[in-house]
């Protein structure tokens, strides 16, 4: 089943999350689809950049919950395998030769913001809502953070990595993770018109760009992806991760989110 359907436009191609019936929540099978998509069209000469977006209602509620239970009764080691894999999923879509736009919609939840982190340039519909949600199930937005910190620094990300809070596409932008608000009835036109930049510079100038910039910027990544790899796998398995994802789908309050005996 195809998870990602990919558009071949004149000088670009649209790399599009096609699973709408779930909010584009991605699981094993899509994050390897999205993961060929980015390495299949890094090689097509066609490309001068990419547009990626996602099909329905919103760009991604993040990871599937269904999986992320199914993960919980595996093994620590299996675990890590898979968050290796998320981990790859991010690092390809941040180290992709040509420039990554992407136009983000509805919501942006959990793990689809590594995502977003990831891209280069990233245009949000104004009434999008975004949340790290991570903390609220028991686990940790452990393999998107170094690409998210990249983009938001420490001080934002403790702020929204430890509340779970919800927020809006105009604080998205004054935090950094987002480049350009707009109103969905002006979407096209402003994707359009960012993406025709890329036909007025040179294509291997602005390659060599990139390259020069994630080269500067480059941390110990072999050490982050193991490093966070293992958190997220720990979380999974974890007392906490195994009650918030039950308390999520029995529909009920978590065991930590009870009012003291003392409150009204």
């Amino acid at each position: 089943m195809n998870y990602v359907n990919v558009i071949q436009h004149s000088y670009y191609s649209e790399i599009q999350f096609s699973r709408e019936e779930k909010r584009n929540a991605f699981h094993a099978e899509m994050i390897a689809e999205i993961t060929a998509a980015f390495e299949q069209e890094s090689l097509n000469n066609k490309n001068r950049c990419l547009l990626l977006r996602g099909n329905g209602k919103c760009f991604s509620a993040g990871a599937d919950l269904n999986y992320m239970k199914q993960m919980a009764e595996f093994s620590k080691e299996e675990n890590i395998a898979d968050s290796i894999q998320l981990y790859k999923l991010f690092e390809t879509v941040y180290n992709c030769p040509v420039p990554v736009v992407c136009y983000v919609h509805g919501a942006s939840f959990g793990g689809s913001n590594g995502i977003l982190a990831a891209c280069d340039y990233i245009l949000a519909e104004e009434e999008t809502k975004f949340c790290f949600s991570e903390t609220r199930l028991g686990l940790l937005p452990a393999t998107i953070s170094p690409f998210v910190m990249n983009k938001i620094g420490e001080q934002h990300a403790l702020d929204l990595f430890l509340t779970a809070r919800v927020f809006q596409a105009l604080e998205a932008k004054q935090i950094g993770l987002v480049n350009q608000v707009v109103p969905a009835e002006r979407a096209e036109e402003q994707i359009k018109a960012y993406l025709k930049h890329f036909q007025q510079v040179a294509p291997e100038a602005v390659k060599n760009c990139k390259k020069m910039i994630r080269q500067i910027n480059k941390a110990k990544q072999e050490d982050l992806k193991n490093y966070t790899a293992q958190l997220i796998a720990e979380a999974r398995v974890s007392e906490e991760g195994q009650e918030g994802i039950h308390a999520f789908f029995e529909k009920r309050k978590a065991n930590w989110n009870q009012k003291p005996n003392n409150q009204n």
